[in-house]
């Protein structure tokens, strides 16, 4: 362009204009170039921009390049308009060519007149403007740079990498080192252009860091839910990685770590994570902290986050370290010969407890954010062209898959882009089944003929009137000539290989009548968001919520034989559609595919956005699971709405009589532990059709005899039973069982509270359900957070407890915390099985299995032979975990404990490498259901 005759003929003119700007004016027009992924286009006589991919950019060239060489305070000044908000992005060549890390980016919101105040330093080379960064179309015009005044204030934008600004109640200034600046929504927010950007910490009063213990405090909250920031300490060499502290964080979250400081400070530098994005630095603090402090911080991580430290008490984890250490029933003198004996072991453990403290705070590469999880992972897995190509050519009769879209009133770009994303499928044998619903729109008809013009495979009707989504989904059920049904809603999209997927599962398993997949969230801004990786077919969990939602692929024979979409559920016609469809199904005929191949369109009003935004699908849904309840429970069960919005609860009839339940309790001396259990057991349970049977494994305290005679004197209820050999788990309850009266086995610890009074009736209800196995409890820590939630098998190499630290409150993972749901295994703390079924599997292993794993072992046995197991969050207890039991902590008892891994790791390979009831792209390594690989 630069080359054209007219450009070179027009100079002598552009030169006389740019010395008016420059030296009249203060003010130079700028040429726009475009470089890369731009076109100029006429739009209903308007000339418009169109950016063909997601980096589109112009080069600025003023009219007079002498401009730029002068230096000092500008403002880029033009008109901008676009149909949505974008992203805009400045870049800057002092010399070296444009670099990713010197340029100013800004969110432009509405279109009109935009105005960028900016510093550019004495020999500037370039500007380049990148408008949006995605395709699109745009009107960008008159562009003038302007010289300006030095401002009194340094503008957000003005790219002074020393611009300070303090954190909110916080005792440091932060100094934008390197790739962070302003935003300007808010006060106290921040974004990084790069993938290191960083903040030099300063006391404001004048404090200094002595050397010695320290602590890092901060809350962070930002576009990405799980990152990892850095403190760097610059103790006179400079920052380097030898010196850095990497601490994981949630957003919003209070974040701490404790390190050891053996000289004086120089510098802190403070990463807050290794990526772009925008965030809110709520809260900084760091500070000296006494050792005492420190240990307890260092011991109370191990015990939360380390699997080999979970069943030990903080004082066990600490035994030997300086004055943490528990104390001994020994004299002083022998206490202290001991101590000074053991001094370089306890030097040693020091070491290595910090070192294993340390290594708590790395992240596995492969849990990643959502978005680089996209980028790193989901990409991997997706099938290249020559790889479709191949299959397609390879395929005798295709299947063929009708996309039914019932559509009103939908707004115009989102339609397009929920009718392109089926254009777009790698698949072909595909036809879209497009019927409007009376849309007062003009726009609707006209977007569904101009596509049905231009591809035979869209069909299009439009309804007379208006009768709301089932008929019009069955309107486009009635237009389907494919042998399958993917169901699509008017403002969502699908994945580009979708289609392709859902044929490969055909391939791999033809006789599917109903296949799902996992799914997201498209935001307001474009970007995808909240993952929800689901787990295999799991019925109960279905009965609590839609988890099956999208993308829903059905046999359309099976659709047409339950008669299509029911009116008068509109709202979860969708969930009445599945629930319908069970009675005609098998676990071999439903499929799940664990990729996302459906994107929500999370906006205004819709259920993807919030629970909140249609309350009446809660009451359709409650409609249509109460009408499939009524067909298996002949109308006993009782179906309501769940603890939160869209969730439901199905209160399961208890036969007449009701049965007994003999609740089988281990114990040994600790008769207060077990006091409160028993008596938690006896005063608020609500059920009482049970039996207590305490297992005594060897007490010696009077105190307990003494308790034991007194219970049982008080409520015949209770009963002792002596168990006089050595501790094994698995033999003491099997020994409980062979004693039991009652039909239903309850496996208890003795260091349980009772917390609700319904919780043994709703597991019983459960336990008596004749496809259900084991029933497990919801289970919490003194502090109120969660212990037990199910156990996921896999987790760590043998299993791990769901969302354990999770708030009491916390819904968890997509509501999991607050739903009845099949899970693979539960923790014997508190567990009911029918006592057929505990003979029929055996009972526990007390062969193999005497301290770990029995319960998983057990549950797996019991799923095993058909049966289901549940964990309900409406039984609820404390579990003062182990009190009773001594640590893990002698070289016979490390032995035995891995032999037990060899076991399970053996016995069950299958289930451990992939848990029915958890997404293999979750993590495996954590409790906290976060992105892991896959």
């Amino acid at each position: 362009m630069q080359t054209s005759f007219s450009w070179r003929a027009t100079k002598p003119l552009r030169d006389l204009g740019g010395l008016y700007h420059k030296y009249i004016k203060k003010c130079s027009r700028m040429d726009l170039l475009p470089i890369h992924e731009l076109e100029l286009m006429t739009r209903n006589n308007k000339v418009v921009w169109v950016s063909r991919g997601g980096d589109p950019q112009f080069l600025l060239t003023p009219i007079n390049p002498a401009v730029l060489r002068q230096g000092g305070w500008f403002s880029l000044e033009y008109d901008f308009s676009a149909t949505q908000a974008v992203d805009q992005c400045l870049y800057i060549d002092y010399g070296d060519g444009f670099q990713a890390d010197i340029v100013w980016a800004r969110h432009v919101e509405k279109s009109g007149h935009q105005s960028l105040v900016i510093y550019l330093p004495m020999g500037t080379q370039a500007l380049r403007l990148d408008p949006m960064t995605r395709p699109g179309e745009f009107r960008l015009e008159d562009p003038v740079l302007k010289k300006i005044e030095t401002p009194q204030i340094p503008h957000p934008w003005s790219g002074l990498d020393g611009y300070l600004k303090c954190c909110e109640g916080c005792e440091f200034t932060l100094a934008a080192a390197q790739q962070l600046e302003r935003r300007l929504e808010g006060e106290f927010h921040w974004r990084s252009h790069g993938t290191d950007p960083a903040f030099v910490v300063r006391h404001r009063r004048g404090r200094v860091i002595e050397p010695g213990w320290c602590r890092i405090e901060f809350v962070l909250s930002g576009e990405y839910q799980h990152q990892v920031a850095k403190l760097y300490i610059d103790h006179g060499e400079g920052f380097s990685e030898t010196h850095a502290y990497p601490i994981p964080f949630q957003s919003g979250k209070l974040a701490t770590r404790v390190i050891q400081l053996e000289r004086s400070i120089v510098n802190i530098r403070f990463d807050p994570w290794e990526r772009e994005g925008s965030f809110r630095l709520e809260r900084l603090c760091i500070d000296n902290v006494d050792a005492e402090e420190a240990w307890d911080a260092i011991a109370g991580r191990l015990v939360e986050t380390a699997p080999e430290y979970m069943d030990l008490k903080k004082a066990e984890v600490l035994a030997g370290v300086g004055r943490s250490a528990p104390e001994t029933d020994e004299g002083d003198g022998t206490a202290k010969k001991a101590e000074l004996a053991d001094a370089e072991d306890d030097a040693a453990r020091e070491t290595r407890l910090l070192e294993e403290y340390a290594e708590t705070f790395i992240v596995n590469e492969a849990e990643l954010s959502y978005q680089k999880w996209i980028d790193e992972v989901e990409v991997n897995g997706l099938p290249s062209s020559e790889t479709i190509r191949s299959y397609l050519e390879g395929l005798e009769s295709p299947a063929l898959i009708s996309v039914l879209v019932p559509v009103y009133n939908t707004d115009e770009t989102l339609l397009k882009a929920c009718i392109d994303s089926v254009i777009a499928q790698s698949y072909p044998h595909w036809e879209l089944c497009l019927v409007d619903d009376a849309s007062p729109s003009p726009h609707v008809e006209k977007v569904l003929r101009h596509y049905a013009s231009k591809d035979k495979r869209v069909k299009i009707h439009f309804r007379p009137d208006n009768g709301h989504i089932s008929k019009t989904t069955n309107d486009a059920l009635s237009m389907a000539t494919g042998d399958y049904l993917a169901l699509l809603d008017h403002d969502d999209e699908l994945a580009r290989d979708a289609l392709y997927f859902i044929a490969k599962e055909l391939e791999k398993n033809p006789d599917a009548q109903l296949i799902y997949s996992d799914e997201d969230k498209i935001d307001v801004q474009g970007m995808r968001c909240e993952p929800h990786f689901k787990p295999d077919w799991n019925i109960d969990l279905l009965y609590s919520q839609n988890y099956v939602s999208h993308l829903g692929v059905y046999r359309r024979s099976l659709i047409e034989k339950i008669g299509g979409f029911r009116v008068g559920v509109e709202g979860s016609q969708d969930y009445d559609l599945v629930l319908r469809c069970i009675p005609h199904l098998t676990a071999g005929s439903i499929s799940h595919v664990p990729r996302v191949l459906y994107h929500w369109r999370a906006i205004e009003g819709s259920t993807a956005l919030a629970e909140e935004g249609k309350d009446y699908t809660t009451s359709a849904g409650v409609k249509a699971l109460k009408d499939h309840i009524e067909g298996i429970a002949d109308g006993r069960a009782i179906v309501e709405q769940g603890i939160v919005g869209n969730t439901y609860r199905v209160r399961w009839p208890i036969p007449e009589p009701a049965p007994l339940v003999s609740m089988l309790i281990p114990t040994r001396d600790k008769k207060d532990v077990t006091e409160l259990a028993v008596r938690s057991i006896l005063e608020k349970s609500r059920y009482t059709d049970y039996e207590i049977i305490l297992l005594d494994n060897g007490s010696v305290e009077p105190e307990t005899h003494e308790f034991f005679e007194k219970i049982q004197a008080e409520d015949s209820r209770v009963s002792v039973l002596r168990y006089d050999h050595p501790f094994n788990y698995s033999a003491i309850n099997n020994f409980g069982a062979e004693h039991a009266k009652g039909s239903i086995i309850g496996l208890v610890n003795n260091d349980v509270e009772v917390i609700n009074g319904d919780w043994l009736r709703e597991m019983v209800s459960h336990a008596c359900r004749e496809d259900v196995g084991c029933v497990g409890a919801k289970l919490y820590y003194g502090n109120d957070t969660i212990q037990h939630a199910g156990v996921i098998v896999g987790l760590g190499g043998v299993a791990g407890h769901s969302h354990k630290h999770f708030p009491r409150e916390s819904g968890g993972y997509f509501n999991r915390l607050k739903v009845v749901q099949s899970v693979s295994a539960v923790t014997a703390a508190c567990l009911l099985v029918r006592k057929s079924v505990y003979e029929e599997v055996g009972g526990l292993n007390e062969q193999d299995l005497k301290v770990a794993f029995n319960d998983v072992d057990f549950c797996l046995k019991v799923l095993d032979a058909g049966y289901r197991n549940i964990w309900t969050p409406y039984a609820e207890l404390y579990h003062h975990e182990s009190i009773s039991r001594g640590a893990e902590d002698n070289p016979e008892k490390v032995a035995r404990f891995n032999t037990e891994i060899d076991y399970m790791q053996k016995a069950w390979g299958k289930i451990i490498e992939h848990d029915p009831s958890y997404s293999p792209c979750l993590t495996r390594s954590r409790e906290d259901f976060s992105i892991g690989g896959r």
